[in-house]
């Protein structure tokens, strides 16, 4: 018999139930008990999803990240956010967000407040706060969350298997704050992971999944070696492991996945489908294979039948030691289109997210168990939306199919190289040397909110919420003029997300009103569904823009996402490559880009937050990424004069390895995430001497923390050590929407007085 399980399930909640009880206990609304029942409801609901599969997941549920968690479990944390006399859970805040709760004193931005550094989780737009490692650092394990949380799906009569991070993956995701080679205290952590798998076979524990995704990357001799000693020692243990891999190939790794001594393996056959012979050939006869048969990042129907063709086989060659799962946890995947409601009935047809995957998976489980015979009905109806969504005209454009044809790398040609394109700005804007900017959104206000709600109520007209998003955009601008910025942005109070914005505005994506996604923490989002062609049949942002402009003389940038984010920030289409929806976007902004052009916008930024994201985890499958990501980014920016200045953002991206692919998008100003690594992102530019602006960010907008003028004064000192004054600018992190005017203004206030500093020293 198959035996089907799960990684890991949303821990958000299907009405983000999660988020607003962080946000009412991080405001003070709400104690600490409250939280913790909203939680356990969470985790119930969860169980009960899982019903009927062989094993449930434990330990996917999180309040802030699942790697911050691993840190707190092995003693783990950053000594700054101990010694407050706080409780754990507090602590736990203070290292993911800066402070606890709203009612925090220390809420200045010192070293010893500092929230831990934030990056993408592998390639997904997923968040994990960095664990920090130095040559002080001891673990102590204390396993007591995960033990509650065992107990309680336990008394639930849930079949348990523990969800933990592996030990050597564990050191690979974090970084070293000092001289430290962090492999180096593997030895000290071993001993803490024995005892945690002790805790876990007296719990009555039979199966860990113990989390190895570095497998799937290209890692040094070293850290292969690292993994062959830790399974070593974790052999001594009664409990049985399944090593589970994801989001990608084995690769160089696969014999040595499949030799560590462990009961199973867990493989993503939705992207190592072509690993899988190999890996059965090469696994021992006792060990238990786990195919992610169901993918757990993409919200597409499986064909059931076509999986069904390929795993019979392998059903009937590993009888009992065939698992099935989802590729990898679904925390990547809205809860339930059950909630959906205003879906387009035909796209919603091709749809299945977190529980539906479930039901997809207790389908195949079934179909391999009793026959397809026992399923016959659903596999019917399976291969009926299937065969709609193939055949469906509208997810072919033939207008965007013709834009498509003309495409050539000329498009992506500025007419004049950057050395001639600057001083002609320059003379056109006349701004100073820092000069001071935001990234885009400010802070999305209760009446903002509450005018979109009726709006899409259909309470009041689109009159009247224009009226409403104008009032606010003026309020921006005026707040930039009292603060002082130099270049303006209009606030963007029109936009609820900088993806679904757009995607609301072109043909050939659709949209969900529950499908929100987490990112970090408490923020989630709801990524559009890009199901066809795209096209945009009008301007997007213009008016808007033409607006701001009309209420100040400071230069207004014109604030668009980039077709490699749009792409990224997406739920794409699987019957294309990538890089061809990826131009398509690309052409769609291009006619925005050339429309704010026209309408006398100076400066237009497209930021491409996700640009990293996108890269393949193995290298040698970079430069064909990176060759179409950059050519779409120069598609969209490329068509306009010298004397319009090009900006493009990017959130928490490691730049040394692929600073000669950022350089050829050659924007003129690029701003980038920075201050919570304390510029040490900015070493790329040591050896790479970076030919344009860039702005790299002092003011962390995930953090409720205001940074003082100080602070950014030396942040931007450590700048310029790697980049000319006059090429800096001085600019928040990210755009701040999410946080409020009562942290903004100070903050930005601050940081208009730090560029002052800065301009009076030289």
């Amino acid at each position: 018999m198959v035996t089907t399980h799960t990684l890991g399930l949303p821990r958000i909640g299907a009405q983000r139930e999660l988020k607003f009880a962080l946000e009412r206990y991080w405001r003070g609304d709400s104690s600490a008990s409250v939280l913790q029942d909203v939680a356990a409801c969470l985790r119930r609901e969860n169980w009960k999803h899982q019903a009927g599969l062989d094993f449930a997941a434990v330990g996917d549920f999180s309040f802030y990240d699942h790697v911050l968690d691993t840190s707190a479990m092995f003693g783990n944390l950053p000594a700054r956010a101990h010694g407050r006399g706080e409780t754990a859970l507090d602590t736990y805040f203070r290292v993911a967000r800066g402070k606890s709760v709203s009612t925090d004193p220390a809420c200045s931005h010192h070293a010893d407040t500092s929230a831990g550094e934030m990056t993408k989780y592998l390639d997904t737009n997923y968040h994990y706060i960095v664990p920090e490692f130095s040559m002080a650092t001891e673990f102590a394990l204390d396993a007591s969350g995960l033990i509650a949380q065992i107990r309680q799906a336990q008394g639930q009569g849930v079949r348990v298997k523990p969800v933990i991070i592996g030990p050597v993956s564990y050191l690979w995701l974090g970084k070293d704050t000092d001289a430290t080679d962090r492999l180096a205290l593997l030895p000290r952590l071993l001993p803490q992971y024995v005892a945690l798998l002790q805790q876990l076979t007296d719990e009555n524990i039979d199966w860990v999944q113990i989390d190895e995704p570095i497998l799937v990357t290209e890692i040094p001799v070293q850290w292969q070696h690292a993994l062959i000693i830790a399974y070593k020692a974790l052999q001594q243990c009664p409990v049985r492991l399944l090593l589970a891999t994801y989001f990608g190939r084995l690769h160089d790794n696969l014999d040595l996945a499949c030799t560590l001594p462990v009961d199973g393996l867990h493989l993503d056959a939705v992207n190592a489908r072509a690993d899988i012979g190999q890996v059965i050939e090469s696994l021992a006869p006792h060990q238990v294979l786990s195919l992610g048969v169901i993918d757990g990042r993409n919200i597409w129907k499986t064909d059931l039948h076509a999986t069904l063709e390929w795993l019979e086989p392998i059903h009937r060659q590993l009888q009992d030691r065939l698992w099935i799962a989802p590729s990898c946890s679904l925390l990547h995947v809205p809860v339930d289109l059950a909630r959906e409601k205003t879906i387009d009935s035909e796209v919603a047809a091709w749809l299945a997210f977190s529980v539906q995957k479930l039901d997809e998976l207790r389908l195949l489980g079934k179909a391999l168990n009793e026959g397809r015979v026992a399923v016959q009905t659903e596999l019917v109806a399976n291969h009926a939306a299937v065969e709609s969504r193939r055949r469906s005209a509208r997810v072919h454009d033939p207008l965007t199919q013709a834009a498509m044809a003309g495409v050539d790398a000329a498009l992506g040609q500025r007419a004049g190289n950057y050395a001639l394109r600057a001083p002609r700005q320059a003379a056109l804007l006349q701004l100073p040397l820092y000069p001071t900017t935001s990234i885009g959104s400010f802070p999305q206000t209760a009446q903002i909110r509450e005018a979109r709600r009726r709006f899409r109520a259909g309470e009041i007209d689109k009159d009247a919420y224009d009226a409403t998003m104008r009032r606010e955009i003026a309020r921006c601008v005026e707040e930039q003029e009292a603060l002082g910025l130099d270049v303006f942005v209009h606030g963007e109070p029109e936009r609820n997300d900088m993806v679904e914005y757009f995607g609301e505005q072109l043909d050939g994506y659709a949209f969900s009103q529950f499908g929100w996604v987490q990112s970090y923490g408490s923020r989630c989002v709801k990524p559009p569904i890009l199901f066809g062609d795209i096209h945009r049949p009008a301007p997007m942002t213009v008016e808007w823009t033409r607006y701001a402009q009309s209420l100040t003389g400071k230069p207004m940038k014109g604030m668009l996402t980039g077709p490699v984010t749009m792409l990224n920030w997406s739920f794409v289409r699987d019957d294309q490559p990538r890089s061809a929806s990826c131009f398509q976007l690309a052409l769609a902004i291009r006619q925005e880009v050339l429309d704010l052009e026209n309408a006398g916008t100076p400066i237009i930024q497209i930021d491409e937050a996700a640009l990293r994201e996108g890269l393949p985890l193995h290298r040698s499958q970079w430069p064909a990424y990176l060759q179409w990501a950059v050519e779409a980014f120069r598609i969209a920016a490329n068509g306009v004069a010298d004397t319009t200045q090009i900006h493009t953002h990017m959130c928490y991206s490691e730049f040394n390895d692929i600073i000669e692919a950022i350089a050829q998008m050659d924007a003129d100003v690029i701003t980038i995430e920075t201050s919570r690594s304390n510029m040490a992102l900015l070493d790329a530019f040591d050896d790479f001497k970076y030919p344009n602006q860039i702005g790299p960010g002092v003011y962390d907008i995930h953090s409720p923390n205001i940074p003082t003028r100080e602070a950014m004064v030396a942040l931007m000192q450590k700048a310029s050590r790697h980049i000319p004054a006059e090429r800096l600018w001085i600019n928040p992190d990210c755009g701040l929407k999410t946080r409020t005017w009562t942290e903004v203004r100070p903050a930005l206030e601050n940081m208009v007085a730090a560029a002052r500093t800065l301009r009076e020293a030289l």
